[in-house]
């Protein structure tokens, strides 16, 4: 992940981001055999020189925050172990030298779809505080009886033993009978919450399916059981939602 040039000199102790983007200005700042601009961004790896003299290599002993975006199937379990001998999500994740993955939530046992882990625990408190608002977007295939009147209700809110909880959109997405479809989007993550809403209507989900976390979406071409790293692209985007990040450094 690359970021601004005088963000990583200042982080790394160098000078204050106002100190170091006048020394761009001035062209003092080379990165490569290249003089540096206010634009210019870096991964720490560069060769980089203040006055013809070299600034250590920044991150090789740090690496960047990474977030990997995995596809789970129902009947993998959240935890590292699991007492019953289940299957966990961490058995098919990459290993990590000197670090580990945090899952950004869980999703339980019955529920498949995106999950999002990363090495970066700030990140990850910040997308699971109730105050950030990330949304979470699924399909939720429903047995029951849906009028007009039931996504109404849905959408004012009902009473669970935890408090009120309301669905922030819900939308028919095809199907009937026993296979009806709904797409819906809650901004919070209280256990079993989807759920527990539809139970309160006299409905029961048969199938959930988490297709959206924030401004990440879980890709067709990632199978069930299968993984990938976001993209610096999808990382920007990430932070910029969990307010860790503004839109002018994200650039």
């Amino acid at each position: 992940m690359t970021e601004r040039l005088q963000k990583v000199l200042a982080a790394a102790g160098v000078g204050s981001r106002r100190v170091i983007e006048q020394w761009i200005s001035a062209g003092r700042i080379t990165v490569n055999g290249s003089v540096a601009t206010l634009g210019t961004k870096v991964t720490g790896r560069e060769r980089i020189l203040v006055d013809g003299k070299p600034v250590p290599a920044l991150r090789k002993s740090r690496p960047g925050p990474r977030v990997l975006l995995y596809h789970k199937p129902a009947g993998e379990v959240c935890s590292r172990s699991d007492p019953e001998g289940r299957p966990t999500i961490f058995d098919r994740l990459p290993p990590l030298a000197g670090s580990r993955w945090i899952n950004v939530g869980r999703l339980d046992i019955a529920t498949s779809g995106l999950l999002l882990l990363t090495t970066d625990g700030s990140l990850a408190n910040a997308l699971m505080h109730p105050s950030t608002g990330i949304e979470r977007e699924y399909a939720v295939r429903v047995q029951g009886t849906v009028t007009a009147q039931t996504l109404a209700l849905l959408r004012q809110g009902v009473e669970l033993e935890d408090g009120r909880a309301a669905f922030d959109q819900v939308e028919p997405a095809g199907g009937e009978g026993s296979n009806q479809w709904f797409k819906v989007v809650v901004a919070e993550g209280r256990n079993q919450l989807v759920r527990r809403v539809w139970a309160a209507v006299d409905c029961r989900v048969s199938r959930l399916i988490r297709v959206r976390y924030g401004p990440v979406s879980l890709p067709r071409s990632v199978r069930a059981g299968q993984h990938r790293l976001l993209k610096e692209a999808e990382l920007n985007r990430l932070y910029i939602a969990a307010g860790l990040r503004s839109e002018e450094e994200a650039d």
